[in-house]
This record gives C-alpha cells, structure tokens and sequence, in this order.
C-alpha cells in the first residue's frame, strides 16, 4: 500500500510560479513510476506529467503543460515536485500526485494509487 500526500497548491497571479510536492510512503519508492494530473470543475482529469522509476527518471508530459511545468523526483526523501512556471488561469484546478509500478498506467491514467489532490488557483 502506498500512501501520497501532497502539498503546495495555492492562490496566485497569472504569470506567477508555485512548486507542489508529493511525499510518498512506499519503502521503495524508486520502484514506482509517478505522475501529476488535475482535474477542474465540470471537466475531466487531465494528464499532466510522469517520470519514470529510479534514479535517471525519463520524463513525460501533457500538451497544455510542455515547456511550463517540470517534474522531479528524489528517491532520498521519497518525493515527487512538479515545479510550474508561468501560470494561467485555466491551470487551476485540484492536482493529483500518483503512482504506480508500471509507467504505462500513469501515462494512460489508470495509477494504482493516487493522492487526495491540492488546490491552484490563478487568478487574471
């Protein structure tokens, strides 16, 4: 069973950064692949971004986010961040930290275990 918590949401301004961060309670959590999603209100999940398991951790991200956001991990302290820059208000939303052994199943959006989510809000 793998437990993740994340935090760092918030309210800022268009344009501004913010750095969310997952921590993970899996004993090998480099054994595990694991992403970011968000979902806002009325819309579905989205796919945000992924990386791989262990320490090289190949990354892996959605459209609407290339470029802006950047994920990270550190096997160390079992967290995953995911660093956004050049925030818009259609970035708000709840994110969600995930995991799973498989990466397959974070990039299609089927993780075996996910986070209760943080808030962003952007305001124009």
């Amino acid at each position: 069973q793998v437990q993740l918590v994340e935090s760092g949401g918030g309210l800022v301004q268009a344009g501004a950064s913010l750095r969310l961060s997952c921590a993970a309670s899996a004993r090998t959590f480099s054994s595990y692949a694991m992403g970011w999603f968000r979902q806002a209100p009325g819309k579905e999940r989205e796919f945000i971004a992924a990386i791989k398991r262990g320490g090289g951790g190949s990354t892996y991200y959605g459209d609407s986010v290339k470029g802006r956001f950047t994920i990270s991990r550190d096997n160390a302290k079992n967290t995953v961040d995911l660093q956004m820059n050049s925030l818009k208000p259609e970035d708000t939303a709840l994110y969600y930290c995930a995991a799973d052994l498989a990466f397959h199943n974070i990039v299609v959006m089927t993780p075996q275990y996910w986070g209760q989510g943080t808030q962003v809000t952007v305001s124009s």
